[in-house]
């Protein structure tokens, strides 16, 4: 049963610091939003948009932190990662203030892909 549409400007949890819940008609937990997202440079690790993304560091070739503006509760979360091109992306370390991620090319040697994106959900 559709109940209409809904035009407002904010959207607010009622708890710092978690994300807003979407609920089916029952009440049951169907989704939250992104906690953060960015979509960075590989060979700088510059951003070129992002959401609760304090910086990118590129460690080295391919190796790159993500830090987070805002913490998240515990390092049980999800952090989906893609190229722009068909190269292979690894997500190996999670902690509270950053992810990281390691990218690679067809041959598995490190390499910095033209554009890196990140979305993190917990």
């Amino acid at each position: 049963m559709a109940y209409g549409t809904l035009a407002i400007d904010t959207i607010q949890s009622s708890t710092t610091g978690t994300p807003t819940q979407f609920q089916d008609g029952s009440g049951t937990q169907i989704g939250t939003l992104a906690r953060a997202w960015v979509q960075f440079a590989g060979a700088s690790g510059t951003r070129n948009g992002y959401f609760n993304v304090s910086s990118v560091t590129r460690n080295s070739t391919g190796n790159y932190t993500v830090n987070f503006t805002n913490a998240m509760p515990n390092a049980n979360y999800s952090a989906v990662a893609a190229l722009d091109s068909g190269a292979v992306v690894r997500v190996p370390t999670y902690v509270t203030s950053s992810v990281t991620v390691l990218t690679y090319n067809t041959s598995f040697a490190s390499f910095d892909a033209t554009t890196v994106s990140v979305a993190v959900f917990s």
